[in-house]
């Protein structure tokens, strides 16, 4: 499976503009063969919490879906792509979708772990694990920024057989241990792929250095990007099967002994 990370400065609020560059990436994307486009996190509204909460009207989520919808009819191409959920805007949380070549809506996850005090005052927390669908001959799951960095949801997905986990980022500031480090591990022990996909540029006083990654199952980097805006194409195969030196990190879980530790505390 071929798939694509778009990495872009969005403008906070000009949803046309952002939804622009989204359509163009796709058309690229498309003409380079990839069958799915991972985006970057609230994308389509820019990274800008307070005032998405703000400013932002249900009738504008739903104008979003739909643009996105038509634009993976339009260039055949399935999209994973982030946005405020619908509902009234107090009660609302960061959303990943996942739509297939048609903008038939395959997936939809709610941002479990939210980032700083911003977040937490304009966006609710979701609860349910990460969904794992199958597309493209591949087990395939969601996840938001700030939840990569906590082990749970990257094993919550492998536990449930996802071979791919998209997630959408708005990673500010220099952290280029999360990118480098972090995201290839949570591939490495749970022996699947995982898509990260930043903004880059200065969106709302917020300076994002971009650093999209793509890292394999063994935990090698597939495909990265630098700070500059870009398109990353890469393929990714199978959930490979351990040999027999392991790593077994999936199959030696003792879930019942971890879970006795928690309740102890």
């Amino acid at each position: 499976m071929k798939i694509a990370v778009f990495q872009e400065t969005a403008e906070p609020l000009r949803i046309e503009h952002n939804l622009g560059l989204i359509n163009d990436a796709a058309a690229a994307a498309a003409q380079q063969g990839a069958t799915l486009m991972l985006t970057p996190e609230l994308f389509p509204v820019g990274y800008a919490p307070a005032r998405v909460r703000a400013e932002v009207s249900d009738d504008d989520v739903a104008a979003a879906h739909r643009a996105l919808e038509e634009i993976a009819r339009r260039h055949a191409i399935a999209l994973v792509y982030s946005l405020p959920d619908d509902g009234a805007p107090e009660h609302r949380g960061i959303t990943a979708t996942l739509v297939d070549a048609t903008g038939q809506r395959l997936a939809h996850y709610q941002k479990v772990h939210l980032f700083g005090p911003e977040e937490r005052a304009a966006f609710t927390a979701g609860d349910t694990p990460p969904p794992v669908v199958h597309y493209g001959g591949r087990a395939l799951s969601l996840a938001v920024c700030y939840d990569i960095e906590f082990p749970e949801i990257a094993r919550a997905a492998a536990t449930a057989g996802a071979e791919l986990l998209l997630v959408p980022t708005a990673l500010a500031g220099d952290a280029p241990e999360i990118p480098r480090l972090l995201v290839p591990a949570r591939a490495l022990e749970n022996r699947m792929t995982v898509a990260y996909a930043n903004h880059t540029g200065v969106e709302d006083g917020l300076d994002f250095d971009g650093r999209s990654v793509v890292a394999g199952p063994d935990g090698a980097v597939l495909g990265s990007l630098d700070g500059a805006p870009g398109l990353l194409v890469v393929d990714v195969g199978p959930r490979p099967t351990p040999g027999p030196e392991g790593p077994w990190y999936l199959e030696d879980l003792r879930p019942e002994v971890h879970r006795t530790w928690l309740d102890a505390r």
